[in-house]
């Protein structure tokens, strides 16, 4: 059975429609406890997570906007890719390949969540008008400096922006828990725990199947907190 039919079957995704069905702003840590090989990894497994049948599927049938935004410390957040339309398998490989192969803007500052998450919200206003709008955060440590991320959480519900995250628990055992009090915010939003970089690629493609086929009920915030 293909990943169309798969989908169609289990009910997950809708039918081709004329508009903009999500808008997807991935938010990548480039912080100062990033370290080169681990930046790699993220950006070469969220280019494979893109890439898995089941998500491009969903993407291209959502006709989906995508962005990508590297961030560390206060004033020190980026849109390196900027809003793209996925209408078919080759944009959204164009846009994979872009992840791949997006040059690392900083290296040795702090953790600004907040900031990051305030970028992304400029951005939503003059990006696309799609029916669903959702950050996807990742980051290996809590926020140390800028704005509070809760401090944001009544603006993303008054204009239905929903964050989730991934947490990357290599030095931080309790990250997912920060993250699940602080971070997400929106209908249906959760965390899904990395007990370090390398798990990240299997949980981001995990998340990103989650995200796009809207698996997410009206349930409230959601942890996902097995390491498989």
């Amino acid at each position: 059975m293909t990943p169309a039919r798969v989908l169609a079957f289990l009910g997950l995704i809708a039918p081709p429609a004329s508009a903009c069905d999500l808008a997807l702003a991935l938010a990548v840590d480039v912080s100062g406890s990033v370290d080169a090989q681990e930046f790699r990894i993220q950006m070469d497994g969220l280019a494979e997570g893109l890439r898995d049948p089941l998500v491009s599927e969903a993407l291209v049938r959502a006709r989906a906007n995508l962005m990508l935004v590297q961030w560390t410390g206060t004033a020190r957040q980026r849109v390196t890719i900027p809003w793209t339309p996925i209408e078919s398998f080759a944009d959204l490989e164009g846009f994979a390949h872009a992840v791949a192969t997006d040059t690392r803007v900083w290296r040795n500052y702090s953790t600004a969540i907040g900031e990051a998450i305030s970028l992304v919200l400029q951005e939503f206003e003059r990006g696309p008008d799609c029916a669903r709008r959702l950050i996807d955060i990742s980051g290996d440590g809590p926020s140390n400096e800028g704005l509070d991320p809760s401090s944001l959480h009544a603006e993303l519900r008054a204009r239905s922006i929903t964050i989730n995250a991934i947490a990357i628990e290599e030095s931080e055992p309790e990250l997912t828990a920060y993250f699940f009090e602080n971070v997400i915010a929106g209908e249906g939003a959760f965390v899904v725990s990395a007990a370090g970089f390398k798990d990240y690629p299997a949980r981001i493609r995990k998340k990103l199947l989650r995200e796009v086929t809207q698996q997410t009920a009206k349930l409230g915030p959601i942890k996902i907190r097995d390491h498989k």
